[in-house]
């Protein structure tokens, strides 16, 4: 963008504190601005907008924020394309289940209750969506906006036309009970309710602000609130009026989810030497130039560049650390608590186990320690090792405990300052006694026995009404990826139990852990249901199954839930007549006609987009399988995969991600692609190698060492290894370890236009 014109259009218009906002925020905020000379300044690649509009499902949002922290800020719209914002939220606390706060800029010469309705119009091209930064202009009301991200403050700037009313409103997200007061020096109290899904407890969220100039407050209909007065009701809507002057109106303001003192506490840490905007934007920068600076990569295009560092930026939006000044409030037993160790939420273990939270481990290996440690931290508070970990508590989703496979990950890749035995502890429990039935918490159920006792989830047969009310209505039962998930989950409870002594237990666990057999039906060469007789019920694995096939599988069909026995490769293989059987088998996936339509098919598989054949790349189950030819005797296929998807599917514009990307769940496949390797079985510390995008990508670790993948001749064409050597010796394996990472080094792929189809294969 180029700032220089954006000045030179505006002139005329605005005033000279207009104009000279917009040269800072060149200087501050827009990439390339100032730092285009610095290689190492990697923001000039970031594109928030990358997936801004989903193909079917969810899009990406410009979140604004620092990494990890608990202030975070979206504008409040359906997605890039649409030019309208309903309102600001001054906290969105949840990545995908809620905000609090709303507050919209408003210039109307007699606010009505109308006005909380209007929607401000928008040019994207002006729109500025820096993670550090945001600004924008509202071409109707003429007004520039800008925030900018603490980690328990924010700051808005709102610059209205000279003589136009300035007046900010203030509304609700939820028809809860809000509480606000007004002090008697124009700042702010309130206390709005985060809402919790049925059967838990909603969280109150405290607010403290003031503004930079003195405020007359209002009601809708224009009778005025006078200073030290309450207002408690539901779904309160007021505005805050101001003189007629150039001087933009700054709204500074600190979140808290522990009390009004512990708000303006968190004020006065970040706010209270009352820095300038500009200031403030530069401290929030700060941390994404580490972040982003710490892979550093050489050749590859630069759309392939703005794909990979936006992706890298989404991989720090989640999880969020909530405490404040020592202290969090936790939904997991309603009580504040005092803790050295910072606490995280807002996880999807689904989604993140299999790539976001390996990522991390490499790093951030002390905050991933951190995040391991809040999820112990919430099995101790509420009895249940969670499996999407949100501020209000669990939140039930999708099937599966993986967040034992990510325990035992980072375990095993020596990462061990976390509670270990407790954690064990959560993850035997939930193994042991929890249902495993899909969106729900609680005790095991009359089906979790029927599981411990016969190796698999019983199925309904088509048309059988479910006889248990338990059972989600629109989730089902997901017979078959429930038994395959949780196969995975115990056999990382085994192999934790096995590395503490606990003999009996892995013992236990790992026979549990081969259940995924007891649904192989090798005449059809598919994980197929059964029902509780232990009769094969005769579906078709690539459409049956109702919604997103959930009666059996899970969002994906048949064809997809095949290879999800990660954990034991070798053993799938034999079950698919060995390696030829299977190398056959992952031919097919990609090969296999969908038998209909798309639209005919996506209307029941919403959720399996990016589709090559029946492999869906747009879902997170998808990730591992194009990376299995290298347990083949053909690993240049898996090169070949691998680029074909990653410039098919993952590119830099807005339709640039294939399904929802979750908060890094599926921007971490991107990162490890990208750079040419990957976790293909998380709670293993190996990596299987793929086919790296750039001639050279190099990790600064935290331990003061650098691990390098060189790879000559990497090209749009020269996506295929020729030879390979790990720190100067020969590689003749596509695997290298964690360790290998870690203790630094290079890895030197060296690449050409043509299959290699010797290197690679297992003697």
């Amino acid at each position: 963008m180029d700032t220089n014109k954006q000045i030179k259009s505006y002139k005329g218009k605005w005033s000279r504190t207009i104009v000279s906002t917009w040269l800072w925020l060149g200087a501050v905020s827009l990439p390339g601005f100032l730092h285009a000379q610095h290689a190492s300044d990697n923001l000039q690649y970031l594109k928030s907008e990358i997936g801004g509009v989903g193909r079917l499902l969810v899009p990406t949002r410009p979140t604004i924020q620092q990494p990890y922290q608990m202030i975070r800020m979206t504008p409040d719209r359906d997605d890039y394309l649409d030019d309208q914002i309903r309102s600001f939220p001054l906290q969105l606390v949840s990545h995908r289940l809620g905000q609090v706060f709303p507050i919209l800029p408003n210039a109307d010469q007699k606010v009505t209750r109308d006005s909380w309705q209007q929607k401000l119009a928008y040019d994207q091209d002006l729109e500025i969506r820096n993670p550090w930064h945001y600004h924008n202009y509202f071409a109707d009301p003429e007004i520039e906006m800008d925030f900018v991200p603490g980690k328990k403050t924010g700051i808005f700037s709102f610059a209205f036309p000279k003589s136009s009313p300035r007046q900010v409103l203030f509304g609700s997200y939820n028809h809860m009970d809000d509480q606000w007061h007004f002090n008697p020096d124009g700042s702010l109290e309130g206390m709005q309710y985060f809402p919790a899904e049925a059967g838990m407890q909603s969280v109150k969220v405290y607010m403290y602000g003031r503004f930079n100039a003195d405020p007359a407050y209002f009601k809708p209909d224009g009778t005025a609130i006078a200073r030290g007065s309450d207002i408690q009701a539901k779904g309160t809507r007021f505005y805050a009026s101001f003189t007629r002057d150039a001087a933009p109106v700054e709204f500074r303001y600190a979140i808290s989810y522990i009390s009004i003192e512990q708000a303006k506490e968190n004020f006065a840490l970040e706010l209270q030497q009352n820095p300038s905007l500009e200031a403030f934007a530069r401290t929030a920068r700060a941390p994404w130039e580490k972040v982003l600076g710490q892979i550093q990569v050489e050749g590859g295009t630069v759309e392939q560049k703005e794909s990979f560092y936006t992706a890298l930026y989404r991989c720090y939006e989640r999880m969020v650390n909530i405490s404040e000044n020592g202290k969090y409030y936790s939904g997991y037993d309603h009580q504040v608590h005092t803790d050295k160790r910072d606490f995280y939420v807002d996880d999807w273990a689904w989604d993140t186990y299999l790539a976001l939270h390996p990522l991390r481990t490499i790093l951030q290996p002390q905050i991933e320690q951190d995040m391991l440690q809040s999820y112990v931290r919430m099995y101790q508070q509420s009895g249940w090792m969670p499996t999407f970990p949100v501020l209000y508590g669990d939140h039930a989703c999708m099937n599966g405990f993986h967040s034992s496979v990510s325990i035992l990950d980072a375990y095993n890749k020596g990462l061990r300052d976390f509670d270990v035995n407790a954690a064990y502890e959560g993850m035997r429990k939930n193994s042991a006694s929890a249902t495993i039935l899909p969106w729900r918490n609680g005790p095991a159920t009359a089906l979790d026995s029927f599981y411990y006792k016969h190796g698999y989830f019983p199925a309904l047969h088509p048309g059988e009404k479910e006889p248990y009310d338990y059972v989600n209505g629109f989730e089902k039962r997901q017979a078959v990826a429930v038994t395959l998930g949780t196969s995975y989950d115990d056999w990382a409870v085994a192999q934790m139990a096995k590395s503490l002594g606990k003999t009996q237990d892995y013992t236990h666990f790992m026979a549990r852990s081969k259940n995924y057999k007891n649904l192989w039906n090798a005449d059809k060469q598919f994980f197929l249901p059964k029902d509780s007789a232990g009769n094969w019920i005769d579906i078709n694995p690539a459409f049956d199954g109702g919604p997103g096939g959930r009666d059996y599988y899970d969002e994906n069909n048949g064809w997809t839930y095949m290879w999800q026995v990660q954990q034991d490769i070798p053993d799938l293989i034999q079950l698919m007549g060995g390696k030829q059987g299977f190398e056959n088998r992952l031919d097919e996936l990609f090969r296999a006609s969908l038998g209909m339509e798309k639209k005919l098919f996506w209307v029941k598989f919403t959720d399996a987009t990016g589709l090559v054949g029946q492999f869906s790349m747009g879902n997170e189950p998808s990730f591992f399988i194009p990376y299995l030819y290298n347990f083949t005797d053909a690993p240049w296929k898996t090169q070949k995969r691998i680029r074909v998807l990653l410039s098919t599917w993952f590119n830099n514009g807005i339709f640039g991600i294939p399904g929802d990307e979750d908060g890094g769940g599926m921007s971490a496949f991107v990162v490890f692609s990208s750079m040419g390797f990957y976790p293909v079985v998380p709670g293993k510390p190996i990596y299987t190698i793929g086919s790296p995008l750039f001639t050279k990508s190099t990790i600064h670790l935290q331990n003061g060492k650098d691990f390098t993948v060189l790879a000559p001749g990497a090209s749009k064409l020269g996506k295929y290894i020729q030879s390979a050597t790990l720190n100067g010796r020969p590689l003749n394996t596509p695997f290298i370890t964690h360790k290998d990472i870690m203790e630094g080094g290079t890895l030197k792929l060296v690449m050409g236009d043509r299959p290699n189809k010797s290197w690679g294969v297992s003697k």
